[in-house]
């Protein structure tokens, strides 16, 4: 199993991921928030560049209709060294859809179907593509699917939701299976052999919720009667029907989540150079991560106000892996309200001291689930 971590706006910059691979690890790939712009901006060079991102493996995401600015952003990374592009057809974000990018551009599968015909003939780099299902009705998918198996796509990242469904509801891993059953299956319904990796996106918050998926991935697949796996002739095995995944909100709650699915084992030797064990999720080493990650931004960034800026966009996830009983005694002690408060006190500091005080606070008085 490959695990990817999935890109959040304003959050996994390259600040984040190096802390993340140092403290914790577990990632194959990390991707980066969207590009949009055929000119990059100094904060989108500074976050591609290589020397920022030494021991991590990055694939740079492009959001955009326009062939000629995707092909002109590709150029640039290729000069800095990448091989591997990801195009953006996932974010729900109304200013984005609105201009027909992101998933947005799913309304159009005409159009995207001419996009992709131009950019991967002229593109120097492997492209992967993240998707949602698309617009509103699930039905949809199965031509876009179409669309996808006409080109060489390096992956096909299915975000398993709808654009109308945003980041709320349940995901459709049934889509997901038709996936692999259309692109890898032998059936009468495949339209086109096992060229293109998929990876599964959508709620992958914990160990269960992972085998969840399988499960259901497996069960929907075995339903077709025609279907085989292409190396061994017979279905597929749940554990082995999924074999990479994205993981989004999961990660930045549970740093470690990645680790721990990988190593399977809580209390496995993968020790950091900073005497941490990786796949523990522990006060520690949660704290190690925090505390590098502000002073990295304190680094470059002038004044406290645009650092705490960053800093409360992360708490936005990781107040979620506090509760406020020691779970090894009252397991049910989740009483998310008075986590609240210390989520309250860090919002309001407007000054580094003051929000370092408050983080003292939080770590001192409360638990890690």
């Amino acid at each position: 199993m490959l695990y990817y971590a999935a890109p959040m706006e304003g959050i996994t910059t390259y600040i984040y991921r190096r802390a993340h691979a140092r403290f914790y690890g577990g990632i194959d790939k990390y991707f980066t928030p969207f590009i949009a712009g055929r000119k990059m901006t100094t904060r989108e060079v500074r976050d591609i560049l290589p020397k920022n991102n030494a021991g991590v493996t990055l694939v740079p995401q492009i959001l955009t209709n326009k062939a000629a600015d995707f092909l002109e952003i590709a150029d640039r990374l290729a000069s800095y060294g990448y091989d591997t592009v990801n195009l953006n057809l996932g974010c729900p974000s109304g200013t984005v859809t609105a201009k027909k990018r992101g998933a947005g551009f799913l309304s159009e599968p005409e159009s995207l179907d001419a996009f992709l015909s131009q950019i991967y003939e002229k593109c120097p780099l492997r492209i992967s593509v993240k998707t949602r299902l698309g617009i509103s009705d699930l039905n949809e998918w199965e031509k876009l699917l179409a669309v996808y198996a006409k080109y060489p796509v390096q992956e096909l990242i299915v975000h398993t939701r709808l654009l109308q469904e945003f980041y709320t509801g349940a995901p459709h891993p049934e889509a997901y299976a038709d996936a692999v059953y259309r692109l890898h299956g032998i059936g009468s319904t495949q339209v086109r052999s096992a060229q293109i990796g998929l990876c599964y996106n959508g709620d992958i918050l914990s160990a269960k919720s992972l085998n969840d998926v399988q499960s259901k991935v497996a069960s929907c697949i075995a339903a077709y009667d025609d279907y085989q796996c292409d190396e061994t002739g017979s279905p597929a095995a749940a554990s082995s029907v999924i074999d990479r995944i994205m993981i989004g909100r999961g990660l930045l709650r549970n740093p470690a989540l990645a680790r721990q699915l990988k190593d399977k084992q809580p209390q496995s030797h993968n020790i950091t150079d900073a005497g941490h064990d990786r796949s523990a999720h522990d006060a520690e080493t949660l704290r190690a991560f925090h505390d590098v990650i502000l002073n990295d931004y304190r680094e470059i960034m002038s004044g406290d106000l645009p650092v705490l800026f960053k800093m409360k966009d992360l708490w936005t996830y990781m107040i979620d892996a506090f509760i406020t009983s020691d779970p090894t005694r009252s397991p049910e002690g989740t009483d998310r309200h008075t986590v609240e408060k210390y989520l309250k006190r860090i919002r309001k500091a407007d000054r580094i001291p003051e929000y370092t005080i408050a983080v003292d606070s939080l770590f001192r008085e409360c638990f890690l689930r």
